[in-house]
């Protein structure tokens, strides 16, 4: 994998970074029947490229068959902050495993190992997206909201989702590696997913670090609630179970910081992503037990409504 991630993240740490520029490089991995697509949108801040890809699977829903699809999203706000700093920034992490996660998967199709499922990998390159004030450590921000990301990142043909998000800027989980969070869906919280959990600990060799989430952090940005990042901002637009997977320090380290990404975790991550893939297609993998959830459905009712920004009227008072 880190074959994938070092080429990857020598075309993310350049001020001509861009969607295209990515969209080449994954395109000289990618056997006939993948799609490879970029779309740039423009908002008052700025602009970014956003990089969809479809691999598809042995018995995916795209050639016919009934294989759940899993969707792997790098979340950021920006691979750089120029023209305040200069070189990638840490939020890229996100961005890099999901890229490098594409690149493996399509040159395992392309040598003929497919996995079951199709795989739906989607990012943005933003060269020079804006920052923002945050606790404890500033905050990389984006030329378009979160709204757009979803609206770009989050398709209906996922049948679950890995959000890949660097989650340095915290003093909740001191660890130098990688983290998954709880399930997260339609609103609740579920508990972390023995499946993987198992994975987290066959691909790092070591016990599975749990990000711990509240409830405010599965909210939708915007309503003036703290977030321990976007991580988890995927799972507002979905009623598909979410699964964070949180590259962490064990200091807080700012999202626009430059030379602070640690290749190797960065590998990590998308080693998990891609194991995730080979066994969600086949049912092998499974992000929440789906008896238990309807159960909880039937005894507590649904929590969409933290999916929502709220009632304002009713926070005002």
């Amino acid at each position: 994998m880190l074959n994938h991630v070092l080429p990857v993240v020598d075309l993310l740490d350049s001020p001509s970074a861009s969607g295209a520029s990515l969209a080449e490089h994954l395109r000289t991995f990618a056997p006939a029947d993948a799609t490879i697509e970029v779309e740039t949108v423009s908002a008052e801040r700025g602009a970014t490229d956003f990089v969809r890809v479809v691999i598809p699977g042995t018995a995916g829903r795209s050639t016919g068959g009934a294989a759940p699809t899993l969707g792997i999203i790098g979340r950021l706000g920006g691979v750089g902050a120029r023209p305040e700093l200069i070189g990638l920034v840490s939020d890229a992490d996100g961005a890099a495993a999901a890229l490098a996660a594409a690149a493996k998967l399509l040159q395992m199709a392309s040598r003929g190992d497919r996995v079951a499922g199709d795989v739906v990998v989607c990012t943005h390159v933003d060269p020079d997206a804006p920052t923002e004030p945050h606790d404890p450590v500033p905050f990389m921000s984006s030329a378009v909201d979160i709204a757009t990301m979803n609206e770009n990142e989050v398709t209906a043909d996922m049948d679950a989702i890995v959000s890949i998000d660097t989650t340095k800027g915290n003093r909740i989980l001191n660890h130098r590696g990688v983290a998954i969070s709880p399930t997260v869906k339609e609103g609740y919280i579920l508990r972390p997913a023995p499946d993987l959990v198992g994975v987290l600990e066959t691909v790092s060799g070591e016990p599975a670090k749990i990000l711990p989430l509240a409830q405010q952090d599965i909210t939708p940005y915007g309503n003036d609630l703290h977030h321990v990042n976007s991580i988890l901002q995927p799972a507002v637009a979905t009623s598909a179970p979410v699964v964070g997977v949180a590259l962490t320090t064990v200091t807080a380290v700012a999202g626009c910081a430059t030379g602070a990404s640690h290749e190797t975790d960065i590998a990590l991550a998308a080693r998990f992503a891609v194991e995730v893939a080979k066994g969600f297609g086949t049912g092998q993998v499974a992000f929440h037990d789906e008896a238990e959830f309807a159960h909880m459905l039937a005894l507590y009712g649904d929590n969409q409504r933290f999916q929502t920004l709220g009632a304002p009227a009713v926070a005002a008072v």
